[in-house]
């Protein structure tokens, strides 16, 4: 049996807040395939986000074991982390988080820089093409519209090549129109790159075109893990 790409077992996650402690995950337990497209939804303040976030690694949990293509990220410090998700991870918010003095190429191209790419700019400026962006390539953040910056940091998350893509709320900022196309491009780059895909959505469209459903509610799987067509 192939190992997962992801796998969660016993996860909780607790954080401190101005009230105190907040138990915000609760003895989560999950394996995503390789390949496979897995929508992440329930209420808001489910915990879905937080779910995502110790997938990447992004937020350790407090305990059980988070696994990403074998390697146990709740052992990693900070660095470790970072130089995974570098490698391994591209990971699409629903606020675009581009650089704002920086144009759409340099963008995409800094993380292929950062992990020393002598083509970074040659990539990042296919990436940007395939985003249907080729006439936004010079252009700021401040001189796109919110579906430009959005595929912007598609072509950001995907130009790596990154074994696993992670999207939060990726339509969210978004119009109808403007959704609808990211929707698209998330399931483009999961055939042309062969990522596997975990999003958290409240888009009952988005989640019916995964492969998988996970619904959450008050931090823990709330119902049985389904395909979204059933």
């Amino acid at each position: 049996m192939t190992e997962p790409v992801l796998s969660i077992a016993n996860a909780n996650l607790s954080l401190d807040g101005n009230a105190g402690r907040v138990d915000i995950l609760h003895d989560i337990t999950l394996d995503v395939s390789a390949g496979e497209t897995l929508g992440l939804v329930g209420p808001s303040g489910s915990g879905k986000s937080s779910l995502l976030m110790i997938m990447g690694g992004l937020e350790q949990a407090t305990s059980g074991i988070v696994q990403a293509l074998g390697q146990d990220l709740t052992t990693m410090n900070e660095d470790q982390l970072a130089l995974f998700r570098r490698d391994n991870m591209g990971v699409v918010f629903q606020s675009f988080h581009l650089i704002p003095t920086m144009t759409a190429l340099e963008n995409v191209a800094t993380p292929l820089e950062l992990a020393g790419a002598s083509d970074a700019f040659d990539r990042a400026e296919a990436e940007l093409q395939a985003m249907g962006l080729a006439e936004r390539i010079d252009h700021y953040p401040s001189q796109m519209s919110g579906g430009e910056q959005q595929r912007v940091a598609l072509a950001r998350a995907s130009a790596p090549r990154p074994r696993i893509l992670l999207a939060d709320e990726p339509t969210g900022n978004l119009d109808e129109t403007n959704g609808q196309a990211i929707i698209d491009l998330l399931f483009e780059l999961r055939d042309r790159h062969g990522a596997t895909l975990v999003m958290v959505t409240h888009s009952g469209e988005l989640a019916n075109r995964c492969d998988r459903v996970v619904r959450l509610r008050d931090g823990r799987i709330d119902a049985p893990m389904t395909k979204a067509a059933e």
